[in-house]
Formats: C-alpha cells, structure tokens, sequence
C-alpha cells in the first residue's frame, strides 16, 4: 500500500459513505438511549430544513428519547420515542460532536442538544453551514426526505443484481452512475476514483459497454474500497472531517488514484492525471485507465 502522503487538495470533498458511518457509530454510542432535556439553535441556517422554524424544532426534540442512529447512504436519522426523527446531513463541513459539557464552546457551533442525564452534550458544529438538521414528522423508520435516496454496498439489503442490471441499462458514463443516488448511495467522488482505479476503468466509460463480469467486479472493488476506509476511521484531508470524538480518519494515506496528481501509478507506476469533471477533479492512471472514444 502507499505510504503517507502530502497533497494539495483541489476542492475539499464532501464527506462520504465511511466518514458519516464513522459518525453514525459514535452516535449510537454516545446519545442512544439518552433523553434530550434541552436544545439551543445558534444558527437559523442549520434548521433551514426544518420549515416549520427553529422554536418549533427545539419544540419537538425536547423532552424526547433516542432510540437509534441510522444512515441510508449519507444522511444520518435518529429515531426518537415520538415517532418522528432527527435528521442530518453534514455538508461539507458540518461536525456531530458528542463532549464533555465543559468543553469551550466551538466557534462554529450551530446547534447544541444537552441530555436530562447531565453527561456529555452533542453539539452541531459547521463551518460552511452547508449542512443542517431538521425533524421529520413519523419518520423513525425511514424520514420521507430520504425515501429517494437508495440502499449503499455497505447495506445488508443492497441488491447487487438489481444493481448491475439497472447500471448496465444507463446510458451515461459509469462514474456518473456510481454518484447517481438514486442507483446507490454513498459512494462520492473519492470512492468513484478509488474503485474505478481498481476496476481499472475510465470514469467516462460508457455504462452499456460493461459486461455483466466487468460491473460485478466494480460493485466489488467499490464495496471492498468502502470497507476499507470505514476500518481507518474515513478519509480526512482537513480537520473539517472527525467522528464525534474529534478524531480524524487515516484512510487518504491509503489512496491510490483521489488527489494524486503526477504521482506514479501503484500498479504501473505511470504519473497519474488529474481531468477536470463536473466542477469536479477525476483522477486516474493514463495506462491502466485508458480514455474511451468518446468519454462520458
């Protein structure tokens, strides 16, 4: 595998699939179970979603007890004893913090819950104010904002044949299916570079011309890249990106194509490319990713 490396970053990426399941398993160590006693919006921006407007927000949540963390793709819920759920996204800088009470106020915070137990607070904190939360009415099993969003390789329910089928049947290129939502969730551009590197696939490859063969293995190598970051903690590549405990993820030094512009190839060794792609960076090896005729 690579070793550690130091690059400078074109856009800081969205956090994806591994980062906001490292988040969902804090949560559900740390807030499960506990009632919330008391909720401060610093920011109207982080309830923009929440249409009904902060107070009544804070109204729902107080006094209500959390059942669970749950996650489809990369939104997070939190099912409370209502009926109704949390919900999150964290944009590209939005942190679900759960510390101590007497820890200084972020600068960033936007939201604050504390918890009729007195321990540790959550509290939302986001630089950009990308992100934001919101309550969904009856919506602990599945919130109705998400029902759009598909399962993601990591779900237990995820059909890999209905996945290849549906893949094989579009007609566009394959890294835009791969960050189709409504095809699979989770996967974002980090993880598209990383599994089409493994695929060694060019991201413009026409999803009609794979084979049945050649889609499995990507669902594969996609799943399996997935897997791998999730065990590092997620790809960190600022100290916008942390689990709840502040925590950075381990897994950009294990990168082999995201962000490696003019390094060698880790299977070739040819000086990887950066192209410019949907206001975007794609990154890949000119030998192992040969570009079709007519990129897509």
């Amino acid at each position: 595998m690579p070793g550690d490396r130091s690059r400078t970053r074109y856009r800081t990426p969205l956090p994806e699939l591994p980062e906001v399941e490292v988040v969902r398993l804090g949560l559900e160590k740390g807030v499960v179970g506990r009632t919330i006693a008391a909720v401060q919006v610093h920011h109207p921006r982080s309830v923009r979603r929440h249409e009904a407007g902060a107070q009544d927000f804070i109204d729902l949540l107080a006094g209500r007890r959390v059942l669970a963390a749950r996650r489809r793709g990369k939104y997070l819920w939190l099912p409370l004893d209502s009926g109704d759920a949390l919900t999150g996204h964290l944009g590209m800088s939005g942190q679900l913090l759960v510390v101590p009470a007497s820890k200084p106020v972020e600068t960033h915070l936007r939201v604050r819950f504390t918890f009729t137990d007195g321990r540790r607070e959550l509290r939302f904190v986001d630089q950009r104010t990308f992100g934001g939360l919101s309550v969904v009415a009856g919506g602990a099993d599945l919130p109705s904002t998400i029902t759009h969003i598909a399962r993601d390789p990591l779900d237990p329910e995820f059909d890999d044949d209905l996945f290849v089928t549906r893949l094989r049947a579009k007609s566009t290129g394959v890294k835009r299916a791969l960050l189709d939502q409504t095809l699979v969730s989770g996967i974002g551009n980090i993880y598209a570079d990383e599994a089409l590197w493994r695929a060694q696939l060019h991201g413009g490859r026409a999803t009609e011309s794979l084979t049945k063969t050649k889609a499995d293995e990507l669902l594969g190598h996609a799943r399996d890249v997935l897997n791998e970051s999730l065990g590092q903690g997620g790809t960190s590549f600022d100290a916008l990106y942390v689990s709840t405990e502040g925590v950075s993820g381990l897994f950009e030094r294990s990168l082999h194509a995201y962000g490696r512009e003019g390094e060698p190839c880790d299977r070739c060794g040819t000086p990887l490319r950066r192209e410019a792609w949907m206001n975007r960076s794609s990154y890949s090896c000119p030998t192992c990713q040969p570009r079709p005729r007519r990129p897509r």
